[in-house]
């Protein structure tokens, strides 16, 4: 379990971020599935970020955030926004929305598939925060969304927006 009253503040937000994450996924999945999913902790660095259990056994979880580019998310985070944040913002505005998402998502994928795991089992979640995307359109972009062929992950996930009113899409397998 982690102990985070001596982290930075920008560590602790991701943390909570990433807690928020997974419990949002494991309600999707139980209202999808039926299937229960419980007791959340978070780890120490080195492992996936937050563990639970399900079906008697413990999941580990790596948590992702999709926010489109690093501009987006420091919009979207509500951080101050300096001049060069603000024009790459306004040159995102002229880039199809689609080809962002899926530009974004495939940029994740390749980054967590490079990564290795010392556990049993681990699932990808990844949580849009982008708030002009849904699960719907993780949907539509289906066939060119790149899930490489050597990773660590036994399912990998979408969460379709922050509070998941839009559900999940399971990217693999």
């Amino acid at each position: 379990m982690l102990d985070t009253s001596e982290l930075h503040p920008s560590q602790r937000e991701k943390i909570e971020l990433e807690h928020e994450a997974a419990k949002l996924f494991m309600r999707c999945y139980e209202q999808n599935t039926g299937k229960p999913i419980r007791h959340i902790w978070h780890n120490e660095p080195s492992r996936p970020d937050v563990s639970c259990m399900f079906e008697d056994r413990r999941l580990d979880l790596e948590i992702a955030h999709l926010y489109g580019s690093e501009a987006e998310a420091m919009s979207i985070l509500g951080r101050s926004l300096t001049d060069a944040t603000r024009n790459e913002l306004h040159a995102l505005d002229q880039e199809a929305v689609d080809d962002r998402l899926l530009k974004a998502l495939n940029r994740i994928l390749l980054g967590k598939s490079k990564k290795t795991y010392s556990t049993e089992r681990v699932w990808l979640v990844i949580r849009n925060a982008h708030p002009l995307w849904s699960a719907a359109d993780v949907k539509t972009q289906g066939s060119h969304i790149d899930v490489p062929d050597d990773h660590p992950f036994e399912k990998i996930w979408v969460l379709g927006d922050m509070a998941g009113r839009s559900g999940i899409v399971r990217l693999f397998p």
